[in-house]
């Protein structure tokens, strides 16, 4: 399983929101230090507001800040919600299965188990758990 890039840029950022916490960030500095564009990242934190893990303050004393405290932002649910699609394989959605042997398949119940295992893996986790060494993640995001 590969996360899409959206996804993996929307943890990302919101590592980078966490970490800086006590005043906004801009979504420049958020593109710069995580290496992404400036479109991309828009687009990202423009998903994430609309999904309640942050808000967004327009103009020149605004920017992005938690919605709520990091304890509070399960890494599982920002998968699920930034995600498009988990379906692992075709016949995971019927509307477009067209798999022959997907009644008596076996392959695909170990999937949905191995996406479920992820998952829960995911859920045992919150944005303060990734944002817990401060010090050493700031270090790397000096420009």
């Amino acid at each position: 399983m590969r996360l899409t890039r959206h996804t993996d840029n929307a943890l990302r950022s919101l590592i980078y929101i966490a970490l800086h916490d006590d005043s906004p960030s801009r979504i420049t500095d958020i593109a710069r230090r995580m290496g992404m564009s400036e479109d991309h990242a828009a687009k990202v934190i423009a998903r994430l507001a609309e999904l309640g893990f942050v808000n967004t303050v327009r103009g020149r004393s605004g920017g992005v800040r938690l919605a709520r405290p990091a304890e509070q932002i399960n890494i599982g649910q920002v998968v699920r919600a930034t995600e498009d699609n988990l379906d692992l394989v075709e016949c995971f959605d019927p509307s477009t299965n067209r798999c022959p042997i997907a009644p008596s398949c076996v392959l695909a119940g170990a999937l949905d188990e191995a996406l479920k295992a992820f998952l829960s893996v995911l859920d045992r986790y919150t944005l303060a758990d990734l944002s817990a060494k401060p010090r050493v993640l700031e270090r790397l995001l000096i420009a």
